[in-house]
């Protein structure tokens, strides 16, 4: 498990805990036992009913699970705390890459993210909507 999978490691080491095998907890879940492996590796994310079966299987609260699984929503919840902007050009590129529905939400295309991705080595963008703000100015009609 990685270090984002927060909330993969707090359930396994809750059902450990519980003395619960997977196969266990998703029966008094309701799911399959493969459900239980994803969410546990960082696969999967709990839906919001599930949040609510896992909170009273595995007495943890459903606001701590539902922050684990989407931490992007913690500076929603707590104003302290504040989303964590990346340090390097690389980082930046990194996330911009991975967020798969910003990219959807937006239509990024393969084509323009091989751009964004030789566009990154320059340093010049250091977050999604530096990269969303170039890419309205590149598909933007030029002109004439």
């Amino acid at each position: 498990m990685n270090q984002k999978n927060a909330l993969g490691r707090l359930l396994k080491g809750r059902r450990a805990e519980l003395a619960l095998s997977q196969r266990t907890l998703a029966r008094q879940l309701g799911v399959k036992p493969s459900h239980i492996a994803y969410l546990e590796s960082g696969k999967r994310k709990p839906s919001l009913a599930l949040m609510g079966r896992l909170e009273e299987a595995l007495g943890i609260g459903r606001q701590r699970i539902f922050l684990l699984a989407h931490p992007e929503a913690e500076a929603m919840v707590n104003p302290s705390v504040r989303a964590v902007k990346p340090k390097t050009p690389a980082d930046a590129w990194r996330r911009f890459a991975t967020d798969r529905p910003f990219l959807k939400r937006h239509g990024v295309t393969r084509r323009e993210l091989r751009a964004f991705k030789k566009l990154s080595l320059l340093g010049y963008a250091l977050s999604r909507h530096q990269f969303l703000a170039i890419l309205i100015m590149i598909r933007e009609p030029a002109e004439g």
